[in-house]
């Protein structure tokens, strides 16, 4: 008879033999689990680089899942789970800390659809969000650029985007944010400054998103130099960027920019109180296009004196806000001015060009030179509406 040393000795070989085999297959099993799923998800990528396998939002039943910064892998398996893509998500959350995918997992909108894999799911999230590019030329409006974002497919609330373009405090550690002028007046704070370039945007990113997506642009053309350019001719940087937006919307030749720029700054400065009104046909036409007009290159007396404080003709000094997204040219111009132009008026030439004068009579002389090139231009612009010939009110500066 064995004595209770021996029988627990053996007691002792047994468990640690069970537990060494437990150990030994539970090596094999993840070593031969982890082989697998290697090899699982390398026909997984050659289908998805082949095409065989693709899921997109143009998939038939294609369900979109869209992940936010900072959510958390049961965040994600919530959502699945509501969608209705996986029905278990304490496994879908295990797998994915098994497989080594949390942390992985790409914010954005993805695109699943029912009956995938946990496998296939977990992989396809950590792929490259949906996204769309979109480019915007320079002097868009604030309201063009939400028709081409909502044209590229994205899902935005326009009162939501308008809020945050009203919301400056959501944006201060921007530095210019901190220069704009906060009046009435103004149309949305930060119009202006959305800086026109292309860029890649998630079909489903928030309007906050979608802004600083522009601002860290912006705030990446805006260099130290400006700020202390604009200091140095007695400007804020929102007036500089204001100033630009007019010019903008007068020409795209960057030469001409900075004589149009001289004609500005020399009117500003003028000790003739007369000269300080910009009549700048750009910020009429910028009130017709508000309205859902098509702008004109001859604009009626009653445009002229149209009562808005945005009108340039009725009042001095700069509109309350930028009318465009200026680029870098026009701020540039801007902020350096063709230097030693002694020109006060300029008028279109019809044929992209610009014609300067120094004084009204001069000016006059060229309107009446043009104008029928306008007129025609705008018969052609604008199709069945008549074109009002009676721009020749006594300043007419401006004609773009």
């Amino acid at each position: 008879m064995l004595s209770k040393r021996v029988k627990v000795a053996f007691r002792i070989l047994a468990v640690l033999l069970l537990l060494s085999f437990f150990v030994v297959t539970g090596v094999l099993f993840g070593y031969n689990y982890v082989i697998a799923q290697e090899k699982r998800f390398e026909v997984l990528e050659a289908s998805i680089a082949d095409g065989s396998f693709v899921v997109d939002k143009d998939t038939e039943g294609a369900v979109a899942l869209v992940i936010r910064q900072g959510d958390m892998t049961s965040d994600i398996a919530d959502n699945l789970f509501e969608a209705g893509l996986i029905d278990n998500t304490l496994v879908f959350s295990l797998m994915s800390k098994i497989n080594g995918f949390d942390g992985s997992y790409m914010a954005g909108t993805h695109y699943l659809v029912p009956g995938l894999t946990y496998d296939e799911i977990m992989y396809l999230l950590t792929q490259k969000a949906e996204s769309v590019v979109v480019t915007f030329p320079e002097g868009i409006t604030y309201e063009e650029i939400k028709v081409r974002l909502h044209e590229a497919g994205l899902t935005f609330s326009d009162e939501e985007m308008d809020e945050c373009m009203d919301s400056p405090n959501l944006f201060v550690d921007y530095r210019f944010v901190s220069q704009i002028s906060l009046t009435p007046e103004r149309d949305h704070v930060l119009s202006g400054y959305l800086f026109p370039d292309t860029y890649e945007f998630d079909i489903n990113s928030s309007p906050q998103t979608i802004i600083n997506t522009f601002l860290n642009n912006t705030d990446a053309k805006l260099y130290d130099e400006y700020y202390e350019r604009a200091d140095a001719i007695g400007m804020s940087l929102d007036e500089v960027i204001t100033l630009a937006s007019l010019i903008q919307t007068e020409t795209s030749r960057t030469m001409d920019m900075m004589y149009i720029s001289a004609v500005f700054h020399n009117r500003l400065a003028s000790d003739d109180e007369s000269l300080h009104c910009l009549c700048s046909d750009a910020s009429v036409n910028y009130l017709r296009e508000m309205n859902g007009l098509d702008p004109h290159m001859v604009l009626t007396q009653d445009e002229i004196s149209m009562d808005n404080p945005y009108n340039t003709y009725s009042n001095p000094g700069l509109p309350p806000g930028p009318i465009c997204m200026p680029g870098l040219d026009a701020i540039q111009a801007a902020l350096y001015p063709e230097p030693n132009c002694n020109y006060y008026y300029f008028c279109a030439t019809g044929d992209g060009g610009t014609a300067y004068a120094v004084t009204l009579d001069e000016h006059n002389n060229n309107v009446a030179m043009y104008q029928e090139i306008w007129a025609a231009q705008d018969a052609g612009v604008v199709a069945g509406e008549e074109s009002d010939e009676s721009g020749e009110s006594e300043e007419t500066p401006v004609e773009g």
